[in-house]
């Protein structure tokens, strides 16, 4: 077995400074409100264009990097914490807001390695670009678009989709650890079925591990989780609660990634 790398390694990214003041169009929507839109939507690229307007496809995903269609992610907390996700690490900063200006401080990565140079590549960028934004703002819809405007001219466009905390509320914190390879297993709707095997893990307040359960087959999906075959990882999740009355066919849970742990290349 190769250990690759576990989380809680942080390094220092680009940092920009930026100071701004409010506008006429703030008075057409209140800021509070679009405050809370901001906060209580994930937003997904959609397009981004350069300052010349055309389509700017250096943010793409790298194809090779995943077997499923994804975009990069941002999501912008009520405590100012901006975090891009749908990568490989997790890259975090705080910001502000102050009418249509928005400033990104200093950001950090988790130090995962990807296995993939151009989507570690991307992160780099990314993190460089997000430093230099300079204005913001949210077409009302359904779903609500968000624009970022960068010191380039440059801009990205975001579609929002509401956060398991907008849509379930408060979560439980679980740590599921992840077998490298998906097993044959019985669904009702799936023929020749392939689970993940998990088991949960507890540690008490130090990080200490408390006790290991048993393994066992895994039928839902993970948000924000993809998995690698001969991969194994330890997951830290949020767990909610489904509001009833729910689908016949749904779980009682909603699984969502917060963090990799561990990520370790079994051979």
């Amino acid at each position: 077995m190769l250990n690759l790398k576990s989380l809680g390694v942080a390094c220092a990214l680009s940092t920009t400074a930026l100071v701004g003041c409010s506008s006429s169009a703030d008075l057409k929507t209140p800021a509070h409100a679009n405050a809370a839109t901001l906060q209580s939507h994930h937003w997904q690229l959609q397009q981004a264009l350069t300052a010349q307007g055309t389509a700017d496809k250096q943010w793409q995903v790298p194809a090779s990097a995943s077997n499923t269609t994804r975009t990069v992610g941002l999501r912008f907390s009520a405590d100012h914490i901006v975090s891009v996700d749908r990568l490989c690490n997790l890259i975090s900063g705080g910001y502000r807001t102050q009418g249509e200006q928005m400033h990104i401080e200093r950001l950090t990565s988790t130090m995962m390695a990807c296995g993939n140079t151009d989507l570690m590549q991307l992160e780099k960028n990314v993190a460089q670009q997000l430093s230099n934004v300079s204005t913001w703002k949210i077409t009302d819809g359904a779903p609500p678009i968000l624009e970022l405007n960068f010191k380039s001219g440059a801009k990205w466009q975001l579609k929002g989709q509401p956060t398991p905390e907008t849509l379930y509320g408060q979560s439980e914190r679980i740590f599921l650890e992840v077998a490298p390879q998906k097993v044959a297993c019985n669904h009702p709707l799936i023929p020749n079925a392939q689970c993940l095997q998990v088991r949960e893990l507890k540690y008490n307040e130090q990080g200490i591990k408390q006790s290991t359960g048993t393994w066992e087959n895994f039928y839902g999906a993970i948000e924000g989780y993809t998995h690698q075959a001969g991969v194994r990882n330890v997951l830290r999740i949020k767990r909610f609660t489904r509001p009833q009355p729910m689908p016949a066919d749904a779980s009682k849970f909603v699984y969502v990634l917060d963090m990799t742990v561990e990520s370790e290349i079994v051979r």
